[in-house]
């Protein structure tokens, strides 16, 4: 189960709690050995604790939804199912349905981070490279000016008096730069940091798309499991709608819903509030024709995921050499205002 603290856990903890506790109970093993079994086999302390609460709360009340409930580290969604799987008698369906909902979640999940991070590291490289060609490098060349009985002008002349003033007020601007990094931290560590990333990342032109992807792909997993538990379509979008963060899908989910209630088919509904469209429309409606709208709903998310990750490479690789670009041109063109000057002069002198 892997790393475990009091904090909600992480895809890939739920992931790897789903996968074990599913293989135990098709095996034939209670909830209640098989919680036993993983919390003798777990090394870490934190989680180890977690499955004794787990258990103890198992073991007085029977019901495994509550003892998982009275943790707080399990999320809302996880813990709607688990009760729908208990009643229905098909727990073990619904937590191998979450172990590949989960995995598939973390897999995105590095995607988006792995998309963030790098520009990132590359800004912070051109701005360290930037800062010491201005405060280190320009006044050598400021230097040779003085020694060759002239100074700067022009470009070069700004260039060298930002570096001074950067120079001069260089505790000021570290302290900056380390809120900055704390703000950064602050933003990726928290849930309500998470949140102001995941409203920017839904706006910028060049993030969108993989934002859409990922909440279509995350509502699409939740109604195939929710429609493989045995829930009708109204209760599976209810509970798969609470899984989109994005404000834009939610509405449309509940345009859908409202639609179904009146009577529109599922199909029909999903297409007019505009929650799938072309061919992921056409394969619902195949599916709800053909009774296995569930299988359909796990491969449209495959295709929404593999649509992520590949935005994502694609948003990547067009990063990489336009920051590249922009470095070489920014630290060309300091060079470039000091050494024609200086080339002029030598050649006069010559």
């Amino acid at each position: 189960m892997g790393q475990i603290s009091k904090k909600p856990l992480r895809d890939r903890e739920l992931s790897s709690f789903c996968e074990q506790m599913a293989m135990m109970l098709r095996a034939g093993i209670s909830s209640l050995e098989g919680i036993s079994i993983l919390k003798e086999s777990i090394e870490d302390a934190e989680g180890r604790a977690i499955l004794e609460e787990v258990y103890e709360e198992l073991e007085q009340n029977g019901e495994l939804c509550g003892a998982l409930t009275k943790t707080g580290v399990f999320p809302p969604y996880f813990l709607n199912l688990t009760e729908i799987g208990e009643r229905a008698g098909r727990l073990d369906e619904v937590f191998s349905s979450l172990a590949v909902y989960y995995d598939r979640q973390d897999a995105l999940s590095k995607n988006i981070r792995s998309a963030v991070t790098y520009p990132c590291v590359m800004i912070g490289m051109m701005l360290a490279v930037i800062l010491v060609l201005v405060i280190r490098v320009m006044p050598i060349f400021s230097r040779v000016y003085e020694q060759l009985g002239t100074e700067m002008s022009g470009v070069s002349k700004s260039i060298m008096d930002v570096g001074t003033w950067l120079g001069r007020y260089s505790l000021v601007i570290l302290t900056i730069a380390v809120l900055l990094v704390a703000l950064a931290l602050y933003l990726a560590m928290t849930k309500r940091g998470k949140g102001y990333l995941k409203a920017m990342g839904r706006r910028l032109p060049f993030t969108r798309g993989i934002y859409e992807a990922t909440a279509l792909s995350r509502f699409a997993d939740g109604m195939a499991i929710t429609l493989k538990s045995g829930l009708d379509s109204d209760e599976g979008l209810e509970l798969s709608g609470k899984l989109t963060d994005s404000p834009d899908l939610r509405e449309k989910i509940e345009e859908c819903r409202k639609r179904t209630a009146e009577g529109e088919e599922l199909g029909a509904a999903f297409q007019a509030s505009g929650v799938f469209s072309g061919l992921h429309a056409r394969m619902v409606n195949v599916g709800i024709l053909s009774g296995s709208l569930d299988q359909v709903m796990e491969r449209v998310a495959e295709q929404y995921a593999e649509e992520a990750d590949e935005r994502i490479s694609k948003t990547v690789s067009r990063l990489e050499p336009t920051l590249v670009a922009v470095m070489s041109i920014l630290v060309g063109m300091i060079l470039l205002s000091v050494m024609l000057p200086l080339m002029g002069i030598m050649s006069g002198i010559g």
